[in-house]
């Protein structure tokens, strides 16, 4: 059947995409786009790199990241085979009952249960995004522009036609400068769907305000969170183990300032240390402030204590943009067609709660899931793409608010009723989970992001948390005698 809305580009024969930002969600989408129009083109303002390599626009990568499993189920299913690239190039898949040895926001340590569902994927995020990039920008009919900044969008309130590139940063093969090989103008590159995935820094509220749509409605919850990450060399013996667990002290946004702290072994034989301080709390980059911070600063001063043993490779590195913010695009009243936004450029979350590659994952399979149903070129599919897309967002958005908004200065206005009753039911499903494997199965179903917050109030879970049969509370790291001395913690 015809295209019952042709524009410029499918009238030409064949249907094309543009992906502004080559981020994680850029090519993941990108991957859906790839099998379902004939031409799709990933435009990048950084020079990517070849492999698993730091680059200027993502100084994010320099801290812990943790693929819960909802985002390893969501990236297997968009990239099949991507899960086992990464083990054989060094990422873990590790249990997280098993494996995972962590001290909740309430204080008690969770038991390491042996019977699990949940894994979870850790690397450097330089891999990850080096597998993911290879994997995308591999398939046919994806092309890379980068090096190639976006200054705004082509068409009108009721359709995007395509961008404009910005003068002095459109590339050409040959590095002459402005690009006149599109054949559409000077600058000015056209496709049926044009998606926004540049991330925290994305422009679209004042691109559709240029167009002529109001502004969108935006919420900021913004704890003052500070992050200071430095690798380290892993204790030798460290290696010869099975498997390191990640160790992980959470913060208690109760107590402010709120301070945390990670340690996730990742692939090459090294230790990757995150720690985390609210306003008042933050940590510094400083060597030493930064050890001194892991061993005094947290509830718990075991990953200072690992840490001591273990040959520093690089200084502390800091970050500071760690706002929640979300933009409630699927508000508008009006949405153009041919235009769509994914990732952190709808929703930037708190670094800590790790749901933001695993929110990408699953916000470009609700992608997929529309334009399969609808068809790239029905009328009013851009619209249902962003309602689809707000899903897996509202998800975790509503986890890591209902935590963060209890720090001072986090947002102008309380913990909303619904946010405050869920942040008081969670700490009830942790005291239980930490004691009960089967309320920690419920508990990590949510958390992972492999289901909505309302598992947490199905029958068998309430049983669980208000009845159910709970081990005595540990009342120190559960480490293993083995791991212990593995780590130069006894002799």
């Amino acid at each position: 059947m015809p295209d019952p809305t042709p524009d410029r580009a499918t009238t030409a024969g064949r249907r094309t995409a543009i992906v502004i930002g080559g981020s994680t969600a850029g090519l993941l989408t990108a991957s859906v786009l790839a099998a379902r129009f004939d031409e799709v083109t990933v435009v990048e303002a950084d020079r990517l790199p070849e492999g698993p390599e730091r680059r200027r626009g993502l100084p994010q990568a320099r801290h812990a990241h943790l693929v819960w499993s909802g985002g390893v189920a969501a990236l297997e299913e968009l990239l099949p085979g991507v899960t086992g690239e990464l083990t054989a190039r060094g990422a873990g898949l590790i249990d997280v009952m098993k494996d995972l040895v962590s001290k909740a926001p309430t204080g008690q340590w969770f038991r390491r249960f042996t019977d699990s569902r949940h894994s979870m994927i850790v690397c450097s995020r330089d891999l990850l995004d080096a597998v993911v990039r290879a994997d995308v920008l591999g398939r046919s009919g994806v092309t890379l522009r980068d090096g190639t900044r976006v200054a705004g969008l082509v068409g009108d309130r009721g359709r995007v036609t395509g961008i404009r590139l910005s003068e002095g940063g459109i590339r050409l093969s040959d590095g002459t400068g402005a690009d006149a090989g599109d054949g559409e103008g000077d600058g000015v590159l056209r496709a049926d769907l044009v998606v926004d995935a540049t991330g925290r820094a994305s422009q679209t509220p004042r691109w559709l305000t240029e167009l002529g749509l109001p502004q969108v409605v935006e919420r900021v919850v913004d704890a003052g969170v500070a992050y200071a990450s430095r690798v380290y060399e892993a204790p030798p013996a460290t290696t010869a183990l099975p498997r390191y667990p990640v160790v992980n002290v959470q913060a208690d946004p109760r107590r402010a300032p709120g301070r945390g702290g990670v340690l996730v072994p990742i692939e090459g034989g090294r230790w990757l240390v995150t720690v985390s301080g609210t306003r008042g709390g933050q940590p510094e980059a400083d060597p030493a402030a930064f050890e001194q911070f892991a061993l005094t600063g947290l509830r718990d001063p075991i990953i200072g204590r690992l840490i001591a043993n273990a040959k520093p490779l690089t200084d502390p590195v800091t970050t500071r943009s760690t706002a929640n913010r979300r933009r409630y695009y699927e508000n508008l009243r009006s949405w153009p067609e041919g235009f769509a936004v994914v990732g952190d450029a709808v929703a930037g979350y708190n670094p800590v709660y790790g749901h933001g590659i695993s929110v990408a994952a699953q916000s470009a399979i609700a992608v997929r899931g529309v334009l399969d149903r609808y068809g790239p070129g029905t009328p009013g599919v851009a619209r249902r793409i962003q309602r689809a897309v707000a899903r897996p967002v509202g998800n975790a958005w509503n986890l890591a608010v209902g935590q963060d908004a209890y720090y001072p200065e986090a947002a102008p206005e309380p913990p909303k009723a619904v946010e405050r009753l869920l942040t008081a039911y969670v700490d009830k499903a942790v005291a239980a989970g930490s004691a009960n494997p089967r309320a920690l199965h419920g508990l990590l179903d949510v958390m992972s992001l492999m289901t909505p917050p309302t598992r947490l109030f199905a029958p068998d879970m309430l049983w669980h948390i208000l009845f159910g049969p709970r081990k005595a509370s540990l009342t120190e790291v559960p480490l293993s005698t083995a791991e212990r001395e593995a780590a130069g913690l006894e002799s």
